[in-house]
């Protein structure tokens, strides 16, 4: 049965354009976003509808590919693999679906991988699964992992893969416990630099990639994984944190906070032992390396700490604050995005150009 979130009054407008920015920013179309949601009689046609706009663009893709218009059909697979993931953004009874919708993002990215990125790398270890995708002309680039968040996927964030591919960094983007493609098979990991570690071991081994200049960024839950990673990895060199959490208040938590984690974690009590241990106060300070945390202005979840206290707390903690910014700081881009990446490029790589090792 749905459970009290679906019962909100008036919820499927305002969920509508609260998920506005998230769902445009990765990478679906925003006209197409009014289109779907405005047929959308109850929130709980969510799932299927945008599952069915993914399987559209995976028909074009499909025929795009078939007649050699490669990049179309990338660019194709690539929107699938948007509109699939953000299908699976709510704590909806149909778990089915909902893995259902995963593994056809997770697909569908992959198909667009290999037509025109055939050297981007499937990475699969203890705990996460992912991409590593390294930037053309740099012999060993330094390398940065995406950390995704509560109810996201590494198919999500492509846009910040993107910028810092462009800048000259390899990137690792991976679905941790509780995360995409794992969702359906394992709950959220709080002490997420066992993830970073594992991920950080399987990359151990190549030589293309230069270990010692090794970054993470994590966006919205994924913020307090990554800044838990700067603490406790010591190969971590720098971190960046979108929309992260200092500290969860589970009795203040909106509904559909509390009840996707509730699936998520499998109980309510699980739930509640993952929200209590949703703090950065014990190893806020203990975080050696340089520490960008950036925030939306806008960005007011009941529950939620924002970013402010992490950024004070670190010895070399710095402070972005985006005043329009959105959670996820979607409706933000230029005023972030690119200044992050630069950041990143300045503490991670020192000097990098084409063709050198930096």
């Amino acid at each position: 049965m749905p459970t009290s979130f679906f019962d909100t009054p008036d919820l499927l407008p305002a969920f509508v354009e609260l998920n506005r920015s998230r769902v445009t920013g990765a990478g679906a179309d925003p006209f197409e976003y009014q289109r779907v949601t405005a047929a959308l009689e109850s929130l709980l046609d969510w799932p299927d509808a945008l599952e069915r706009a993914g399987r559209a663009h995976l028909v074009a893709a499909e025929q795009a590919e078939d007649a050699g218009r490669t990049v179309s059909a990338a660019a194709g697979y690539r929107a699938a693999a948007a509109w699939f993931h953000c299908a699976t953004v709510l704590p909806h009874p149909d778990r089915e679906g909902f893995a259902r919708a995963q593994r056809a993002a997770d697909e569908a990215m992959g198909r667009a991988l290999a037509l025109v990125e055939p050297e981007a790398v499937r990475i699969e270890g203890p705990g996460f699964v992912g991409w590593l995708r390294r930037p053309a002309g740099f012999e060993r680039p330094p390398v940065v992992v995406v950390v995704p968040g509560m109810d996201s996927g590494k198919e999500e964030f492509h846009d910040v893969a993107d910028a810092l591919l462009a800048r000259g960094l390899a990137v690792a983007a991976v679905d941790g416990p509780g995360q995409g493609l794992l969702a359906a098979a394992s709950a959220p990991e709080p002490e997420y630099d066992k993830v970073v570690g594992a991920v950080l071991d399987l990359l151990a081994d190549r030589g293309d990639l230069d270990h010692g200049r090794i970054g993470v960024i994590g966006l919205s839950m994924g913020g307090f994984y990554a800044a838990v990673a700067a603490a406790r990895e010591p190969r971590v060199r720098a971190t960046a944190t979108v929309s992260g959490p200092t500290v969860l208040d589970w009795a203040q938590l909106p509904a559909f906070v509390t009840e996707t984690l509730t699936q998520r974690c499998g109980s309510a009590d699980a739930a509640r032992e993952f929200a209590a241990r949703i703090d950065l106060a014990p190893v806020a300070a203990s975080i050696p390396g340089p520490l960008l945390v950036v925030d939306g202005g806008t960005d007011h979840i009941p529950g939620v700490t924002n970013g402010a206290p992490l950024a004070q707390a670190a010895p070399r903690g710095e402070y972005l604050l985006v005043p329009h910014g959105d959670h996820l700081l979607g409706n933000a881009r230029p005023q972030w995005l690119a200044r992050t990446a630069d950041w990143l490029v300045a503490q991670v790589a020192r000097t990098v150009s084409p063709g050198t090792t930096g």
